[in-house]
């Protein structure tokens, strides 16, 4: 779903070259615990209920570190710092809604996607619903978004305005600040289901992602043994519980099911 600013790949990038080692596997599995940063404002995927952290990332990504053996440790924080943040080994994985790109796999290596979603239109009115209805329109995306980019390259969009997190975006739309925003296809169906009242249309999907966690680039042990424990997540059907529970569907993308 999201994606860092070329400038804050850069950085990583850099980051990457001069970073503390990343703990492979063994070490992992020597001490028994994994550590696992996500954002926690992006529901339904990770959010807080009170100081709860949940969601379906959350779950998920609890059901393969437990497949694996191990115990999963959370940390929450700004969605901009999390890449960084792997590269320096301050966590084994990052699980935050992130869109396999080629840019962004030249900074971490990723993990089997866990899911397939897209940027999808949300406004206040029905006429607004695909790419070429947001001509001479405001849209408000999330700041680090691959929603961002792909809006920017949309012919005739008047702009494209960033917000910190996607409910500062909501609330720009609600507010008529903007003319329709770009989130998640779920963030976007779990919005209309909250709020019935609040006038909100879903229009079409202007992306289509395969979402993955990350890991630190080159920590290919660590990456494939998370693999093959989401595909046993999978396969017992614990997965498609928890997709129910969120989205009253089965969300794994067409290839993994």
């Amino acid at each position: 779903m999201r994606i860092l600013p070329a400038v804050t790949l850069l950085a990583a990038l850099c980051v990457a070259a001069t970073a503390a080692q990343a703990r492979p596997l063994e070490s992992v599995r020597k001490e028994g615990t994994l550590r696992i940063a996500t954002e926690g404002h992006y529901a339904p995927f990770n959010f807080f209920q009170g100081k709860q952290l949940t969601g379906f990332e959350v779950e998920i990504a609890e059901l393969v570190a437990h497949k694996m053996g191990l115990q999963p440790q959370w940390k929450a924080l700004g969605f901009d710092a999390l890449l960084t943040g792997l590269q320096q080994d301050r966590w084994d994985v990052v699980i935050a809604s992130h869109a396999i790109t080629p840019e962004r796999a030249k900074a971490v290596t990723f993990a089997a996607p866990h899911y397939c979603s897209g940027g999808t239109i949300v406004s206040l009115t029905p006429k607004l619903r695909s790419a070429s209805d947001l001509k001479g329109k405001l849209i408000a995306v999330q700041t680090g978004t691959t929603y961002a980019a792909e809006v920017q390259r949309l012919p005739g969009v008047q702009a494209v305005k960033n917000f910190p997190t996607d409910a500062d975006a909501r609330s720009a739309l609600v507010s008529k600040r903007v003319d329709a925003m770009v989130t998640d296809r779920f963030v976007a169906k779990e919005l209309l289901r909250k709020s019935p009242a609040a006038g909100f249309h879903l229009g079409e999907m202007v992306t289509v992602e395969r979402i993955a966690a990350a890991m630190a680039l080159g920590n290919t042990g660590l990456a494939d043994a998370w693999s093959q424990a989401l595909q046993a997540v999978m396969a017992d059907g614990s997965y498609a519980k928890v997709a129910q529970k969120y989205f009253q569907e089965d969300i794994r993308c067409p290839a993994a099911r």
